[in-house]
């Protein structure tokens, strides 16, 4: 079997001026994520929590239309967006 580490595309943010973006980690977050390693996922990226539930009910709305769509999207992204802003912060004040 193959290693899916191996296709995974390097962070040119951090690559070219040394600094990691707020993005790095989820990549090998959801790797984890599909090793059942779902603590060391929430270290690696803490949003994968919320960025999932929004991924797949996004995908889902297209095909089938549901009551508070809209509102449940609207909450998750938000709190997505609380969640990567404040790790991101952590992680340069550390």
């Amino acid at each position: 079997m193959q290693n899916p580490e191996e296709y995974m595309l390097p962070c040119l943010n951090k690559k070219l001026f040394g600094v990691e973006c707020f993005g790095c980690g989820l990549q090998r977050s959801v790797v984890l994520i599909f090793k059942g390693e779902f603590v060391e996922a929430f270290y690696m990226y803490p949003a994968i929590y919320t960025l999932l539930p929004l991924f797949f009910i996004v995908v889902f709305n297209i095909f089938f239309k549901f009551k508070n769509a809209n509102r449940i999207k609207a909450v998750l992204a938000i709190v997505s967006i609380v969640i990567i802003i404040v790790s991101y912060l952590i992680k340069i004040i550390k």
